[in-house]
């Protein structure tokens, strides 16, 4: 048998090349992330290793694995990924230390041969497409907070009296109405009658005349600053057309995930906080349940488990959770449990227990999360719905 080690890189990767025994064949090879070094890699190993069984091996270094990973596979190679935590586990043991192209692809070859390593799997097509949707979303759902901080941060500015005006500054109404008259100013230049027409029409006759009066009586004594306000409504403009923009990008990665999920025969949904869209990110980031053999692997997976401090007789009380594993998975599991803390019976009442003990609100949903991922665990071992215990 031959074991391939491979450090990937963008333009670039390097092959190192290792008999059963641990012995290099030759020297490292560098080859271009395209078909043609793609092609001059199968070549080497065919040179080579013949007829013989030929194991490969990289890291998870960013998405640049993927196309190499796909097409080694595709022509039946067994290929483990690995994370390069493994690999600078083992890079430590060694007396003189390397840190170059070369040596990493040793190295990986060798994690390979020892067979101590935990695999990065890939998943399916359609769960691979969810998950890439699902991590977006996220990154878009942030955009939009970090636009809407900015205009909190204007409206202090110029209109500080604005936020007690609406529940929500960035409703259907609210926008609209700063869409149009941004600044004190504008609503002062507007006749009464007309801003009244703008209110109703965005809130459907649900707001009117009332409202109108109110924010102008706040214009006429609003205590903002006197610089720059007409460039400052500007970006306020600006930045409402962004959040709209964006808004409707959410509607349509929400209706694309929905459409993918219904494919998938889940009973996430069925568990207090997991609405379809956390169901989704669930789904996708956890993959094949029996890549875990317990809650507490899984749990190990999220980053939720707790951090152990032990050396000699001394044992730490004051733990953290780890944080190491997907940073998806764990938001999302935090996002579940703040919702079940207060709406499931049974977790309710857990988390009420920790809070009895004197944790903080923070560190008992951590606890809720620890839960969570039980019942999630469950869930998607039996592939059966959760009953909330009453």
């Amino acid at each position: 048998m031959f074991i391939v080690g491979i450090d990937i890189g963008k333009r670039n990767h390097e092959a190192s090349m290792l008999d059963e025994t641990g012995a290099l064949i030759g020297r490292s090879y560098r080859f271009a992330n395209t078909f043609t070094g793609f092609n001059k890699l199968k070549e080497l190993i065919r040179k080579n290793a013949g007829d013989a069984e030929t194991v490969i091996g990289m890291e998870a270094t960013g998405h640049y694995w993927l196309a190499l990973y796909t097409h080694l596979h595709r022509e039946g190679f067994t290929v483990h990924v690995i994370n390069a935590i493994q690999s600078d586990a083992l890079r430590a043991m060694y007396i003189r230390q390397q840190k170059n192209d070369s040596h990493d692809s040793f190295i990986i070859a060798e994690v390979i041969r020892f067979g101590r390593f935990c695999e990065t799997t890939v998943a399916p097509p359609d769960l691979y497409a969810l998950r890439e949707l699902c991590r977006h979303r996220f990154y878009v759902v942030d955009c939009v907070s970090d636009i809407k901080r900015k205009v909190i941060a204007l409206l202090d500015q110029v209109f500080p009296e604005y936020e007690a005006f609406f529940t929500d500054t960035f409703g259907k109404t609210s926008l609209e109405l700063l869409s149009e008259y941004t600044t004190p100013e504008e609503i002062l230049a507007v006749d009464t009658d007309k801003l009244t027409e703008t209110i109703c029409a965005a809130s459907r006759g649900r707001l009117g005349f009332d409202k109108a009066s109110e924010i102008q009586e706040a214009a006429k004594n609003s205590f903002g600053i006197l610089l720059a306000t007409d460039s400052i409504a500007l970006l306020i403009r600006q930045y409402i057309e962004q959040i709209r923009f964006v808004e409707r990008q959410l509607d349509a990665i929400d209706t694309e995930i929905a459409r993918l999920l219904s494919a998938f025969d889940t009973q996430l949904t069925s568990i207090t906080g997991v609405g379809p869209t956390l169901a989704a990110v669930l789904l996708s980031e956890i993959g094949d349940i029996t890549r875990f053999d317990s809650a507490a692997k899984l749990a190990a997976f999220a980053g939720v488990d707790p951090t152990m401090k032990q050396s000699g007789d001394f044992t730490g009380t004051r733990t953290r959770m780890s944080k190491r594993g997907s940073p998806y998975l764990r938001r999302a599991l935090w996002l579940a449990s703040i919702v079940a803390a207060f709406r499931d019976p049974a977790i309710s009442a857990f988390y009420q227990r920790k809070r009895a003990e004197g944790k903080s609100h923070m560190t008992a949903i951590g606890h809720v999360c620890r839960k969570m991922v039980s019942i999630i665990y469950a869930v998607l071992r039996d592939n059966s719905p959760y009953r909330p215990a009453i």
